[in-house]
């Protein structure tokens, strides 16, 4: 697909409109999952907290409800918890689950573990799992070694970090994960992902998905630079 020809408005699908504020309030949480319906967007992303919520708003539009766990501080949950979590948000409804991975156990060589606090994780869902890898925290054999773990895991995607706290998503991370996904695995881009351009750059370097809370002004190219986005 050529992305450069896209109108704004035709990149909603791909687009998981995101808010992950601990402190957003109910009225704010409607007003965003409204929104996903609104214009269109592939999913509304809702801390686990809110999915219920999301269901029973989007109940019937064909949205995508997704969230996150052992976020937005990555790798600090136990393996059995995290997949007891990811079972939980699938039974409120959750169809689609990012999750942070254990980047401490990949720096110290405990491969197998890590591998297998992911593959519990998708075991445990049975939906589409997104591994958040922090690709600025590896080095370059440590990102080769994490895409190739979580892909053995069973991983639907590779997603180059989890916020703008970490990383700016931006076409080289993109790329690399593109290049190195195989047949089935997809790649989300995630972090400060503001405006149309940047849209337009990172889906055509390979990305299936966007996660950002600035799909809004993506959608109708009115970005703001200091809209802040996941």
């Amino acid at each position: 697909m050529n992305f450069a020809t896209l109108a704004p408005t035709e990149f909603a699908p791909f687009i998981q409109h995101t808010k992950i504020q601990a402190n957003a309030t109910k009225d704010e949480m409607v007003t965003h999952i409204q929104q996903a319906a609104e214009y269109g967007f592939n999913a509304a992303m809702v801390p686990g907290s809110w999915v219920p919520l999301a269901v029973n708003i989007l109940e019937g539009t064909g949205i995508t409800v997704a969230s996150a766990l052992d976020f937005p501080t990555v790798g600090v949950m136990t393996s059995a918890g995290k997949a007891a979590e990811a079972a939980e948000l699938v039974r409120l409804g959750a169809r689609e689950i990012d999750i942070g991975v254990q980047i401490g156990w990949l720096k110290s060589g405990m491969y197998q573990q890590f591998k297998e606090d992911i593959a519990g994780v998708v075991r445990a869902a049975g939906v589409p799992i997104k591994v958040m890898l922090e690709l600025p925290w590896l080095t370059p054999q440590e990102r080769e070694i994490a895409v190739e773990l979580s892909m053995e895991a069973g991983v639907a995607y590779l997603k180059n970090a989890s916020s703008g706290q970490v990383e700016t998503a931006n076409p080289i991370s993109i790329s690399f994960l593109a290049e190195r996904a195989k047949a089935g695995v997809q790649v989300k881009a995630s972090g400060s992902i503001k405006s149309l351009a940047q849209a337009r750059e990172l889906l055509q370097a390979g990305a299936a998905l966007l996660g950002t809370s600035a799909g809004i002004e993506i959608i109708t190219d009115s970005s703001d630079e200091k809209t802040k986005s996941y």
